[in-house]
């Protein structure tokens, strides 16, 4: 069975196998029906037959889905009808071979972190410290101050918002110009401290002092009444959103994780070097730190699309 008018047949045959030896129901072998057609007009066009396409011609396929801006889990979908029709196709010693065998499946595209623009952090920090100047009732001051320290120290380390809130008060007594970390897998890393993260440690040290919840009466840095002895990661993404909202930003954007890759972003961006920032943020694996770079990569082409003779 050779020629463009038998590809049509092979393909009923396939859905024919479908519905009676796995009882495919009637959506799957409509999307089966859609995917092999497209894939049976692609070889049309390249004047080749589904009998006598071979590796090269699916690769080219898989390519031409990509260009046509399909995501890489619709092709891998894809990918996946044609390995069981061909794999049904070598059963069935239609074809003495199966040309998906050597085929790897597209990898979706990691997603790019979110990130501030330094502006929106400077409009975070600056607000944060505004509401510790102006709290009145102490214990308002206490929450201020706390989240001003807290904002300080997570934009000035980068530090994943467990290690963040878990400080202990030895910790941050120990050197006042690093912070000795114990991240994943136990491994220690030194992380500089900022001037104004400085500053706002003394500042919240001070008027926990002030208060009935003295920081001196806990481990912990930032100590609550809970079950850990200190806030959690959800009380502070909590407090950090509504003094997103109170700045003007969209809540929506802001997180504890996305001020570690705001962290990470403009170190980069102010030209520091990829290990260093590795070293910092705890990464094992640098490729993981790379994903930073393509956020840059990214903010570049939008500046520059955006320049008078793009076009």
């Amino acid at each position: 069975m050779t020629g463009f008018s038998a590809d049509g047949r092979l393909i009923e045959s396939f859905l024919e196998m479908l519905s009676a030896e796995r009882g495919a129901a009637e959506n799957t072998l409509d999307a089966y029906a859609r995917d092999l057609g497209d894939y049976r007009g692609f070889l049309v066009e390249r004047r080749r037959t589904i009998a006598d396409a071979g590796s090269d011609d699916l690769r080219a396929y898989l390519g031409a889905l990509e260009a046509a801006g399909l995501s890489a889990t619709t092709a891998a979908r894809r990918l996946s009808a044609l390995r069981q029709f061909h794999r049904f196709l070598y059963a069935e010693g239609i074809r003495a071979d199966d040309p998906t065998a050597v085929l790897e499946s597209p990898r979706p595209r990691r997603a790019l972190p979110k990130v501030l623009s330094v502006q929106q952090v400077d409009q975070l920090l600056a607000l944060a410290r505004q509401e510790v100047d102006y709290a009145r009732l102490p214990g308002d001051r206490l929450r201020a101050a706390r989240l001003h320290c807290l904002l300080e120290l997570l934009y000035a380390t980068g530090l994943r918002v467990s290690e963040l809130v878990s400080l202990t008060v030895l910790t941050a007594k120990a050197d006042e110009r690093f912070l000795t970390i114990r991240g994943k897998g136990g491994r220690e890393r030194l992380v500089p401290l900022s001037t104004a993260a400085r500053k706002a440690v003394d500042l919240y040290r001070v008027v926990a002092a002030e208060g009935a919840e003295s920081t001196e009466s806990s481990p912990w840095l930032f100590p609550s009444h809970g079950e850990s002895g200190h806030i959690t990661r959800q009380y502070f993404a909590q407090e950090l959103k509504g003094l997103a909202a109170r700045a003007g930003l969209d809540p929506n954007l802001v997180s504890p994780h996305v001020l570690r890759h705001a962290f990470a972003s403009h170190l980069l961006a102010g030209g520091a070097d990829l290990r260093a920032v590795q070293q910092m943020l705890g990464h094992a694996d640098i490729s993981t730190t790379q994903i930073y770079t393509h956020v840059l990569a990214e903010r570049l082409k939008q500046v520059l699309a955006q320049h008078p003779l793009a076009g």
